[in-house]
């Protein structure tokens, strides 16, 4: 079998199943191998029943204190039992399981293992797996995959296929070795790369998967920096072959601003100026805080390019974002007479729009194109593109900036990012840019007041929410996962909105939002909470990145120790986008010490770029799951926080390679990597 053969040649695989691995991004044998786990299920150690948090899977040992008893309730069987231990006591709640009856008994100890539920003043473990003793400390032993689903898929099913090609005898493993450079691997000591495939799906402990990781996380980062710095060595910056003399509706629209620039956005907008009129073409990155103002900025550059008679491109990394960009742009200039044409191009338009957008593109009568993606498809050609602007920068490949750039003749490139990152991580993440740092935040804005609360604080940050939303306000409240799942803790979009329905008035509306819903439905979503018409969003963190709703004033964040501050940041900067208070409120029911650090972190600033370098100092290397930077640069299994060392050697391997003049067959390409979806390239 080949890493090129479609998966439809592993055992078990038919063409329907096929479809739904090809939702995931997983089209052939190399693309499956190469679909790592997002998490692994650990059996923990028993703990007593005293120690119970909602919300997270306890595992405790003890004895029925009675016989299970089971009624029936709508068609479907409700068994339930009182464990108990030394600590104390804990309801046990089991669907369609009578036979339980039967099998567990009073008197004799058993392992109970499932996640902690509030019900009432008390608390109860749902659907828990039972084991005898010595069998759950086997199981100990254990590091279950737990894989992204989607589409119906199982994560049984993925990972039977997946141990079915690790297992295979017959899989040509060859192209593994082309990955890296030999010259690499020897000198850093990495594992060889089927043995880190084998061990990132199955590690057979905490050291395996350690290792497996290192490899893997160094050859994702060496390839994004071989990619970049190579392409990077082999060209002479492009001249500046562009005049932007004409400043007159450029300064108009400055003038017309209902606020004053910040020093940090006059700096900004003075280097980009020196950048339109210096010999070179301009290569910049706008690293600016949440809601610092970087889109003005943006907006006026791409001014300044339509009255000089050039064309300008902006790509953003969502539908959602490039839509509120073109509407926010297209109200600008008919407030203020600019007759300068904007138009929106993106992929869930019909054919009949593309083809109307693609011929203004085209004939230049279009001055200021917005979009996604779908400006870079072969089809979209420009008159005169002198400008490209990549929106969230961190959430687009080298090679998609790279092929809107071809669009223009050397055109300058800005792109932009809310996420600030600590200096000495981005000097090697953006080497190949000039960096603009744009601090401060508008005027006319209020600090968000923040608080980190445990679980129990739930009922009063609902009343909480009321009364803003009684005051003609909106909230977010953001959970990690789309719905309820077996194998990871945490609370979910789905059925806590339902949870939410019973809680609050029914004149209250809720709407959900999150990356398995169609872009048509995720726009008419964002368009009722934008209207006032859902009160309270509950969303994923698809919400991260950019989206601007003034209305809305409070943020709040469940499970909150599953993210990294970096992306806590980002959601909470969806909030105090007006002129009203605003707050923040992170709900975590963990007792963790480094958790309860970082928490505080965040509410004792709003400063992003010095909660970023605190985060780099409290993240470590054994923190491989659970708070993962969601918002800067989507590797697939990387992450510039916890690798930040292996980032460093990756980075200097990259250097001394092409220094060195180590050539390898690249296919597979670290940048490619840097998708929205952070799917994997097919190989």
């Amino acid at each position: 079998m080949q890493l090129t053969d479609s998966i439809t040649t592993i055992k078990g695989i038919g063409p329907k199943t096929a479809e739904k691995f090809r939702s995931l991004g997983v089209e052939n044998v190399g693309s499956l191998l190469s679909f790592y786990p997002r998490d692994y299920i650990r059996y923990n150690k028993v703990e007593p029943i005293v120690d119970a948090q909602e919300g997270y899977f306890l595992s405790v040992m003890g004895s029925l204190k009675s016989k299970i008893s089971v009624r029936r309730f709508k068609g479907r069987s409700i068994s339930t039992a009182v464990v108990r231990d030394e600590s104390g006591e804990i309801s046990c709640i089991w669907f369609n399981m009578p036979y339980l009856k039967s099998t567990i008994l009073p008197g004799r100890t058993y392992v109970f293992r499932g996640r902690v539920k509030r019900k009432g003043k008390t608390f109860e473990l749902v659907q828990p797996e039972v084991y005898q003793p010595e069998k759950y400390e086997i199981l100990r032993q254990d590091l279950q995959p737990v894989y992204r689903l989607k589409d119906g898929l199982k994560n049984t099913g993925i990972q039977k296929a997946v141990r079915t090609l690790i297992e295979d005898e017959g899989l040509d493993i060859t192209p593994f070795e082309n990955y890296i450079p030999g010259k690499i691997k020897d000198r850093y000591h990495l594992e060889d790369r089927k043995e880190a495939i084998i061990n990132i799906h199955f590690p057979k402990g905490e050291k395996e998967l350690e290792q497996a990781r290192e490899r893997l996380v160094f050859e994702e980062f060496f390839n994004f920096f071989y990619s970049i710095r190579s392409e990077k060595a082999g060209k002479n910056r492009p001249v500046n072959h562009l005049s932007f003399k004409n400043r007159e509706k450029f300064n108009f629209y400055l003038s017309t601003l209902p606020f004053s620039l910040t020093e940090g956005q006059k700096s900004a907008l003075g280097e980009i100026l020196n950048d339109l009129t210096g010999p070179f073409a301009m290569n910049r990155l706008i690293q600016g805080d949440v809601g610092s103002g970087k889109t003005v900025i943006a907006v006026a550059t791409m001014i300044l390019a339509a009255e000089n008679g050039y064309q300008s491109a902006m790509m953003a990394p969502t539908e959602v974002l490039a839509k509120q960009h073109y509407e926010s742009i297209f109200a600008e200039f008919t407030k203020l007479g600019l007759e300068f044409k904007p138009v929106l191009l993106n992929g869930s338009m019909t054919a009949a729009q593309k083809r109307e957008a693609k011929a203004l593109i085209s004939s230049g009568e279009a001055d200021i194109v917005i979009g996604t993606h779908a400006l870079i498809q072969e089809s979209v050609e420009f008159r005169n593109l002198a400008l490209v602007i990549t929106d969230e920068q961190h959430r687009f490949g080298v090679n998609q900036r790279a092929k809107l750039q071809l669009k223009g003749l050397n055109p300058h490139v800005l792109v932009m990012s809310a996420t600030p990152i600590p200096r000495t991580l981005a000097l090697i993440m953006y080497k190949d840019l000039d960096i603009s740092l744009m601090k401060g935040l508008p005027l006319e804005r209020l600090p968000i007041k923040n608080c980190a609360v445990d679980t129990s604080y739930r009922n009063t940050a609902y009343r909480f929410i009321l009364n803003e939303i009684r005051e003609g306000h909106q909230a977010y409240i953001v959970c990690p996962l789309i719905e309820e799942s077996e194998n990871l803790d945490g609370e979910d979009v789905i059925s806590y909105a339902e949870r939410l329905r019973g809680i609050f008035p029914k004149d209250i509306n809720i709407g959900i939002i999150h990356g398995e819903m169609s872009q048509e439905e995720k726009d008419h979503t964002m368009e009722q909470f934008k209207k006032n018409c859902i009160h309270i969003l509950v969303s994923t963190t698809v919400i991260e990145v950019g989206i601007n709703v003034p209305n809305a004033t409070v943020m709040m964040i469940e499970n909150a120790e599953r993210f990294g501050l970096s992306t806590l940041h980002q959601l909470r900067g969806r909030v105090g986008r007006g002129k009203a208070q605003s707050y923040c409120i992170f709900v975590s029911g963990s007792k963790n010490e480094n958790t309860r650090k970082r928490l505080k972190v965040l509410c004792d600033s709003n400063d992003g770029f010095k909660i970023a370098e605190e985060d780099l100092k409290l993240r470590g290397p054994g923190e491989l799951f659970g708070t993962r930077q969601s918002g800067i640069l989507s590797f697939s299994i990387g992450d510039i926080y916890t690798d930040a060392e292996i980032l460093k050697k990756a980075s200097e391997a990259a250097d001394y390679a092409i220094e060195n003049g180590i050539l390898f067959n690249n296919k597979y390409k670290g940048s490619d990597l840097l998708t929205n979806e952070g799917t994997l390239p097919i190989i």
